[in-house]
C-alpha cells in the first residue's frame, strides 16, 4: 500500500505527474476584446459549476500573455475539442504571434471565436473571476450552447487519448440473448441471423470507430475512398449506401477538415485524408481478427465469398 503524501512542501513535477492520473476533456478557450482583439489558449480545467444559473469555469496562468484579452473581453466560448482535433489543440497551446492564422471560426457572443466540428461548445458571459493562487479562475455564465455530438479529445497523464465504452459496461449493455432468440423456423432464416449478427457486431465496433471523432457517414466514406479511390457521385452511392444528402454533408465536413477533395466531381483523398483512412482500416481489422479468430482461414474465405454472392444478387 503506497504511503500518502502530506508534506506541505509538495513536489511540485509529482503533484503535476499525480494530478495527471485525473483524465479530463481538452477544450480550446476564446474571447476578443471591443477592440477586436482575439485570444485562444488550450485548456483542460474546463468544468460545469451549476445548472441553475448555468455556470461553468476554467482557469489560466496568471503569467498567461492570453489573460489580458479575457480580463477585458465581456464574453468568452468553449469550444471542446472532438476526437480528431489534435492538430488545432496543439495550434493553441503554443506561444504563436497569430494562433488564429490559416484557422477558419465563426464568430460567437461578444466576439468570440468558434471552432467548427468540435464536440460540443458553450458560449459564455463573464460572470466572477476568482484569485486562484497562481492562476485566475473565469466563471461564466453559459448563454449558448451546441452539442456536435463527436467523441471527444481527452488528456491523460501528459499525452493525448480517446473515449471508448468500458468493456465491462458493453458486456453489461448486450447482456445474454434470450433462450428463444434462435428456437423455430428463426434459427433457420438466414436473413434474421444476418441482421443479428451486423448488430451484434456493430454494437463493438461502432464506439470504436467513433472515438475517432468521425460520424460513421464519413468514416465510412474516408473507407471507400482508400488509396488511390477515385469516385464520382454514382460509384460512391453504390460503395457507400448512404442517401445523397448524407455524402453531401459528410463532404462538406470532410473538405473542411483537409481529409478529402473533389474535383471535376470525382472524390479523393488527401495526403491527411489517407492517414485517417488507415486509421479507421486498423480499427476494423482489429475488430474483425477479435471476432473470427475462433474461426479458420478456410472457414473466414467461405463466409467471404458467400457475403459477396448475395451482395451481387442486388
Amino acid at each position: 500500500m503506497s504511503t500518502p503524501t502530506t508534506d506541505t512542501a509538495l513536489d511540485p513535477r509529482g503533484f503535476r505527474r499525480a494530478l495527471g492520473n485525473f483524465a479530463t476533456g481538452v477544450t480550446i478557450m476564446t474571447a476578443a476584446t471591443p477592440s477586436g482583439m482575439k485570444a485562444g489558449v488550450t485548456a483542460n480545467s474546463f468544468n460545469s459549476v451549476s445548472l441553475d444559473p448555468p455556470l461553468v469555469l476554467w482557469s489560466i496562468d496568471k503569467r498567461s500573455n492570453s489573460h489580458q484579452v479575457f480580463d477585458e473581453a465581456t464574453h468568452f466560448a468553449v469550444n471542446i475539442l472532438a476526437a480528431d482535433q489534435i492538430d488545432l489543440s496543439n495550434q493553441f497551446a503554443r506561444p504563436k504571434d497569430d494562433k488564429f492564422a490559416g484557422i477558419a471560426y465563426e464568430t460567437g457572443a461578444g466576439g468570440a471565436p468558434l471552432f467548427t466540428d468540435c464536440a460540443a461548445r458553450f458560449q459564455c458571459e463573464k460572470y466572477q473571476q476568482v484569485d486562484g493562487g497562481d492562476h485566475w479562475i473565469l466563471i461564466g455564465k453559459v448563454v449558448a450552447f451546441d452539442d456536435f455530438g463527436r467523441s471527444p479529445l481527452l488528456y491523460h497523464q501528459g499525452t493525448y487519448s480517446m473515449v471508448l465504452p468500458h468493456a465491462r459496461m458493453q458486456k453489461k449493455d448486450e447482456g445474454g440473448a434470450p433462450a428463444s432468440a434462435f428456437q423455430g423456423r428463426l434459427s433457420h432464416n438466414l436473413y434474421y441471423l444476418m441482421t443479428q449478427a451486423v448488430r451484434s457486431y456493430q454494437a463493438n465496433y461502432q464506439p470504436k470507430q467513433l472515438s475517432t471523432g468521425l460520424r460513421t457517414s464519413e468514416a465510412r466514406m474516408l473507407m471507400v475512398l482508400e488509396s488511390d479511390a477515385d469516385l464520382d457521385m454514382p460509384a460512391l452511392l453504390r460503395e457507400v449506401a448512404m442517401p445523397v444528402r448524407e455524402i453531401e454533408q459528410a463532404e462538406e465536413i470532410l473538405k473542411r477538415k483537409g481529409l478529402v477533395s473533389n474535383a471535376d466531381g470525382h472524390y479523393r483523398l488527401t495526403e491527411a485524408g489517407v492517414t485517417q483512412a488507415e486509421t479507421l482500416w486498423d480499427i476494423a481489422a482489429r475488430q474483425q481478427d477479435a471476432v473470427f479468430a475462433e474461426f479458420s482461414p478456410e472457414d473466414v474465405e467461405t463466409f467471404k465469398k458467400m457475403l459477396k454472392a448475395v451482395i451481387s444478387l442486388r
